[in-house]
């Protein structure tokens, strides 16, 4: 049966640790195994991290640049030089590619994220294999993804994918580093992120010296995935082979399953595509009433302003100690409700001086995190 598969590999994988040059026998090895599932009739997504490594090596750098323009123009020079790597490699099995570059903007505007979604939808159509990267050279701090997991979790949820494979150096979740921890637990399969975090599994917010992710990333990405029914696995990028063996079943790697109820996409892109502008802090009637009532968010409920933000942006929605439970778009600015906070929705129209709306968020444009 014919899936759609999206593939994502960090720096660590594709390049070695002691230098930062390409791992070409990796590259080579991954290359062949995405070849034969689009051969199979399966529709393949690479998201390839690595423009920022590979541009070091070829600049002779020894670490990751900090600056923000330093690091866009060494990842404009690594970028080509990856790409062209791809398309010896693909060229080769006959394989055509596309270079995808994205950037927050591209998914927060609702057109722009159609557009996105209609232009992956045609390239997996034609055959061809996108392979998609964050657009380091005119991304602005404010409008990163910030790492390559989350945007490989957010390409998988916009295609409704069947799988997300998150490539990278430990061959599965553990509960703590391998590396400095020799008897860290592993974990094998995670039923629910939500009793993962519970667990207090210690996953380690670096990545390696080239990259910029770690098992926490890794984790988001699978929250995101796993809310648009993508059955998410983390294993070791030096093996791309390891992908037909877990799609033939095997045990390999940890498996997070999808939710069991998926968002609508349109609830996806509220909850995960949009960069909240501001924050919101309820009280308890009112995260009651939001987490299992499904109630719309009204301005009797509100304790707390935080932020500036403008009408139909995004807000988080979290309790008073500051946990985040949802996120939504509002209905008002911020300096409206800081005057409406805490007031029934029948007193709005006499402290504003004109008719509102009944709710602050409407439980249509309201996600629970």
């Amino acid at each position: 049966m014919s899936q759609t598969i999206v593939v994502k590999i960090g720096t660590s994988s594709l390049t070695q640790p002691e230098t930062g040059k390409l791992s070409l026998s990796t590259i080579a090895t991954l290359v062949e195994t995405l070849s034969q599932l689009r051969q199979k009739g399966n529709r393949v997504i690479l998201v390839s991290s690595g423009a920022v490594g590979v541009g070091c090596g070829c600049l002779g750098l020894t670490e990751r640049p900090k600056a923000i323009a330093l690091k866009q123009a060494v990842a404009a020079v690594g970028q080509g030089k990856l790409m062209r790597v791809y398309d010896d490699l693909f060229t080769t099995l006959q394989q055509p590619i596309a270079q995808v570059l994205l950037t927050r903007s591209d998914l927060v505007q609702r057109s722009r994220y159609l557009n996105v979604y209609n232009t992956f939808k045609e390239l997996l159509g034609l055959g061809v294999i996108p392979i998609v990267n964050e657009n380091d050279t005119v991304a602005i701090d404010e409008l990163k993804f910030g790492d390559n997991d989350t945007l490989s979790g957010l390409v998988a949820s916009l295609v409704e994918a069947d799988w997300l494979f998150l490539l990278t150096d430990v061959d599965r979740l553990y509960s703590a580093d391998p590396r400095f921890v020799p008897d860290a637990r592993p974990i094998s399969l995670v039923s629910d992120i939500k009793e993962l975090t519970r667990s207090q599994v210690k996953t380690g917010a670096q990545g390696s010296q080239w990259g910029t992710g770690g098992m926490v990333t890794k984790i988001s990405a699978a929250r995101i995935a796993t809310a648009a029914g993508v059955r998410t696995v983390i294993t070791e990028g030096k093996y791309p082979r390891n992908i037909e063996k877990i799609l033939q079943g095997e045990s390999i790697g940890t498996h997070f399953e999808p939710r069991p109820e998926t968002t609508s996409a349109r609830k996806r892109w509220i909850a995960y595509g949009l960069v909240p502008s501001g924050k919101l802090y309820l009280d308890a009637g009112a995260v009651r009433a939001i987490s299992t009532g499904g109630k719309s968010l009204l301005a009797a409920g509100i304790a707390e302003v935080e932020g500036e933000f403008d009408t139909q942006e995004a807000v988080l929605l979290s309790d008073r100690d500051g946990n985040e439970i949802a996120r939504g778009l509002v209905n008002y600015n911020s300096v409206e409700l800081q005057k409406i906070q805490g007031f029934r929705s029948g007193d709005i129209r006499e402290i504003l001086g004109y008719e509102g709306a009944e709710t602050v968020i409407h439980r249509d444009n309201l996600v629970l995190i």
